[in-house]
């Protein structure tokens, strides 16, 4: 997990083996950091109240958050990674 800024954005970078995946780096239910959550397998868990987001698609699988996690597309090409905001 890499946390990168885009513009005013902290973006949260997640490599799985089926690929790159991007969250918004702010859990919707508190506004804690996710990249200072815990990665299990597919999910992240936000160590502040617990929820827990589905990292490719932001959905919330458990916990206080109401509001899915917001994803972003990530292309990669060249070596470079290119998100879709």
């Amino acid at each position: 997990m890499k946390v990168v800024k885009a513009g005013d954005r902290e973006i949260l970078l997640i490599k799985l083996e089926s690929g790159i995946y991007a969250l918004d780096n702010f859990c919707t239910h508190g506004g804690c950091r996710l990249g200072y959550g815990k990665l299990e397998g597919e999910t992240i868990r936000c160590l502040c109240h617990g929820s827990v987001f589905h990292v490719k698609t932001g959905e919330v699988l458990d916990g206080l958050a109401t509001k899915p996690q917001p994803t972003y597309t990530v292309i990669l090409k060249d070596g470079q990674i290119t998100l879709t905001l």
